[in-house]
């Protein structure tokens, strides 16, 4: 794969390494919790307890916005109670819940609002018991296959390094013929998956944007070139591979951005990813509490949130969202669509929404 084209524009991304560490007493009685622990210790970082992974209190900073900002630097290491899993539509049929939080500042995402005051980053070191409950939900919907999102409310690839989580899942879906994996990620730090037993039942995916999107709006990220080369590693490892462009942004030379994008992605991906090959459509879309929570995080954003010149549009439990007027979605569909069939004849795209 050359890498001729991305080596000036590369960034080194670090892995992410937290200011704070807080656990509940029990994942101590965990071997992950233990393992994170000795992490932990070994940084220097400082280490607190607390009685729930649901409530940290006492963060550090003189306001509401230094507050946010540290607890995006916050690992609190606890145990999932709660194995009911969520629907996951339409990436798949259910969410694995493995770990909840971000540390990317992405302005656009969606965690802004469904994890409200609770920003810090959770890792669940119960993993056999996620593990037995997923095998249930396998079980009842047999002879159907089962296909589960680990990246709902997290980014688990900037985890991996601390938890493992992610490739006890792939190596656990591995051995179920019903049972398939998906996570998408914007972090380049593939290696602990690479060597994982897949068996071709995961489907690894990259967030990838335009140069606009990336460059504006998913500060705390690795870089396009980044991730398109973390890609062809993941590859040539065998895993099927995808691509979720998200959220696709109406903004002066769109169509020149996301043609670039995807050339850069033919130019740039080896052979053998392009024979397997996914893309998910996502245009940007925003909710009034979404609007109010980015307007207070990220005050100087460029994120595009006038609501006139938007389309509402109802949700599930009657929640409305604003997308973009039919006219642009259908332009925005065509064209992306258009480029990547051009491109990639052989992939398939899931879904536009």
């Amino acid at each position: 794969m050359s890498t001729e084209l991305l080596t000036p524009v590369i960034r080194q991304t670090q892995v992410f390494v937290p200011e704070l560490v807080y656990f509940e007493p029990d994942a101590l009685n965990y071997p992950k919790g233990q393992r994170i622990l000795e992490w932990a210790k070994q940084k220097g970082l400082p280490i607190h307890m607390t009685s729930s992974h649901n409530r940290i209190m006492n963060l550090p900073g003189d306001s509401d916005l230094e507050k946010y900002k540290i607890a995006k630097r916050t690992l609190v290491v606890g145990i999932r109670k709660t194995l009911k899993f969520e629907q996951s539509k339409p990436s798949a049929e259910y969410a694995i819940p493995i770990a909840t939080g971000c540390m990317a500042h992405c302005h656009y995402c969606y965690l802004q609002t469904t994890l409200g005051a609770k920003p810090y980053i959770r890792i669940y070191v119960n993993t056999d018991d996620i593990l037995k409950a997923a095998k249930q939900y396998i079980e009842e919907r047999a002879p159907e296959i089962t296909r589960f999102e680990a990246a709902c409310t997290s980014d688990p690839v900037g985890l991996e390094h601390i938890g493992g989580s992610l490739k006890e899942l792939v190596e656990f879906m591995a051995k179920e013929p019903l049972g398939r994996l998906r996570f998408v990620t914007k972090f380049h730090h593939v290696e602990p998956l690479l060597d994982a037993k897949h068996n071709k039942h995961t489907r690894f995916r990259f967030s990838v944007n335009a140069h606009y999107v990336i460059k504006n709006f998913e500060p705390g990220t690795s870089s396009f070139a980044e991730r398109i080369i973390a890609a062809g590693k993941v590859a040539q490892a065998g895993y099927p591979l995808g691509f979720i462009i998200a959220p696709i942004i109406w903004h002066e030379g769109w169509e020149d951005g996301y043609q670039e994008l995807l050339e850069k992605l033919k130019e740039t991906l080896p052979e053998e990813a392009t024979t397997d090959l996914t893309f998910e459509l996502i245009q940007h879309r925003f909710t009034k509490t979404a609007k109010r929570v980015i307007e207070q995080r990220y005050p100087k954003t460029k994120l595009e949130l006038d609501e006139t010149k938007r389309k509402y549009k109802w949700g599930k439990y009657g929640q409305g969202k604003y997308v973009y007027p039919d006219e642009q979605a259908n332009a925005l569909r065509q064209f992306i669509t258009e480029q990547i069939f051009e491109k990639f004849p052989k992939s398939n795209i899931d879904y536009f929404t």
